[in-house]
């Protein structure tokens, strides 16, 4: 299961990079929004692309930053909806 933690992290770092347009190494636990790689308006472009990078749907009443705040709770919250 750790395996399967880490490459979901790096899969969801890439989509981060994507689009935030930089070379990210963020810690699983460094708050995204306070480290500038996430804005409002950048959240639902990474949402967007972690649909398409994991095949999930993410309905709009779950678009918030306490969500989507670390790569740790994306991890998280995509588990669950797996």
């Amino acid at each position: 299961m750790a395996n399967q933690n880490v490459a979901n992290q790096d899969r969801i770092v890439k989509v981060l990079q994507q689009i935030s347009g930089k070379q990210i190494a963020p810690g699983v636990d460094e708050s995204l929004f306070v480290s500038g790689l996430l804005d409002s308006f950048a959240l639902t472009d990474f949402v967007a692309g972690l649909e398409e990078e994991f095949g999930v749907t993410i309905p709009d009443c779950d678009l918030s930053a306490r969500k989507f705040d670390t790569v740790n709770k994306v991890e998280a919250y995509l588990a669950a909806k797996a």
